[in-house]
């Protein structure tokens, strides 16, 4: 019998992998913007999104055991898929302000969903405190990004 946790992981890994959906030239546009000078920690980012997605499979695993709750599944779907979203959306766009945007709309998600799981365990909650504090930290570098990148904002 397949257990919860590997279906939960395996989930949040073939979501995950979406974000690669992006294309050299995607890269490259990405790379030659200029961003903030306080931007020093940009080689920690791809372990920051490991954590964070761990954290939040391990809180969906711990909800899913005490409610078996589909609807609350499919939010930590949605959180995910906005999560996910914006590297290619954003990349794909050419477009600092729809980053900001997808990075905002992730954030206020990520937030209702740790307050929303808090009542049933608040381990699951605090699984997700990693993303409610590091989500508002990326749009907020992009949304500094665009002003030091007006013409790709």
């Amino acid at each position: 019998m397949i257990k919860s946790w590997m279906v939960i992981g395996g989930v949040t890994l073939l979501v995950a992998m979406g974000s690669n959906i992006i294309t050299p030239n995607d890269v490259k546009w990405f790379k030659r913007l200029q961003r903030p000078r306080w931007l020093t920690f940009e080689p920690l980012i791809p372990l920051i999104w490991t954590v964070v997605f761990i954290c939040g499979a391990w809180s969906a695993y711990i909800v899913w055991e005490r409610t078996k709750n589909w609807g609350l599944m499919a939010f930590y779907l949605l959180v995910e898929i906005a999560i996910v979203a914006y590297n290619p959306m954003m990349l794909r766009l050419r477009s600092l302000k729809v980053g900001t945007i997808i990075g905002a709309i992730g954030s206020v998600l990520g937030l209702i969903l740790a307050l929303t799981v808090l009542p049933i365990s608040g381990w699951a909650s605090l699984l997700l405190v990693p993303y409610v504090l590091w989500s508002p930290v990326g749009t907020f570098t992009t949304w500094k990004m665009m002003q030091l990148n007006p013409d790709d904002a």
